[in-house]
């Protein structure tokens, strides 16, 4: 099977497939058993087809591990609704332990819900769960959405794992924009990479990416202050590299580099640090 990424949907296969693979340890961090359903053969073939995909599983998969932890604390704080922009097939809703009552909307293209819907049919959702489709690129279908679905049950929470790396800076400011123009969204869970990590990305997964118009680009060089003005400031921060020593999940001889970082100069350690991020933003 031709494992060639085709479009920006086909990463969540991709991604899937990282989430079936720590599943699937005995010492998992988290239990997604719908991942490799969801990412099939295909999500296989890709994986296969990217330089180095397995060895570089670990930060998608701190990613989803923090995150998890993240969204079940600001849920048992008291948010009472949860909205994924561009889900892809993320699969929170069925299983993580959520109250009933609260509400999770995942958003993402026509295409991309009708297969979630198909795949996920026979699976019960732990909380109020609702598919929406919507084209995320226009600015008229994202504010048509939030108008809908984010006055329901607030305070709301929105999360959007894996999106802003593959959006421009203008789209990016257009759509912290958007979202602070409801009240209602009172926080804001986004990952971040920095311009190294696009750097070294570009030698690797770039080409594979760009050739199916999905090329990853947005790295703000002041990181989470990108949306200070934006009306958004940083609530919590995790460095990926320092999630991965704590949960045991990073490249091969990770404590002898974190040891040799230590030799570096202050600003060449916080390079490092802030390489890739998970920062929860909340409503200035």
């Amino acid at each position: 099977m031709n494992g060639a990424i085709r479009n920006i949907s086909d990463t969540a296969l991709w991604v899937a497939m990282y989430r079936a693979m720590e599943s699937e340890r005995p010492d998992a961090l988290f239990k997604d058993p719908y991942a490799r359903r969801l990412a099939g053969d295909r999500g296989e073939a890709i994986l296969k087809s990217m330089p180095r995909g397995r060895v570089l599983a670990w930060p998608m998969i701190i990613r989803t591990a923090v995150m998890d932890e993240i969204i079940c604390r600001c849920v048992s704080d008291g948010t009472r609704s949860v909205i994924n922009l561009a889900a892809g097939l993320d699969t929170r809703a069925f299983r993580l332990a959520l109250p009933p009552a609260l509400r999770w909307y995942d958003v993402d293209l026509p295409d991309m819900i009708r297969y979630r819907r198909d795949q996920l049919a026979s699976v019960r959702s732990a909380c109020s769960h609702e598919h929406v489709e919507a084209d995320l690129s226009s600015e008229g279908e994202l504010k048509r959405v939030l108008a809908r679905i984010s006055g329901e049950m607030p305070p709301v929470l929105v999360v959007t794992e894996g999106l802003l790396i593959y959006l421009t800076e203008p789209q990016v400011r257009s759509l912290a924009q958007q979202l602070h123009a409801r009240d209602e969204l009172r926080w804001w869970l986004i990952d971040l990479a920095s311009p190294q990590l696009l750097q070294r990305v570009s030698k690797s997964w770039q080409p594979h990416l760009s050739a199916a118009n999905a090329p990853m680009q947005f790295g703000p060089v002041n990181g989470a202050a990108f949306f200070a003005p934006l009306g958004w400031r940083q609530a919590e921060y995790r460095s990926v590299w320092e999630e991965s020593l704590r949960l045991n999940r990073s490249i091969p001889l990770a404590r002898i580099w974190n040891l040799l970082l230590k030799l570096r100069s202050k600003k060449g350690r916080e390079s490092a640090r802030n390489m890739s991020s998970i920062v929860l933003l909340q409503r200035s």
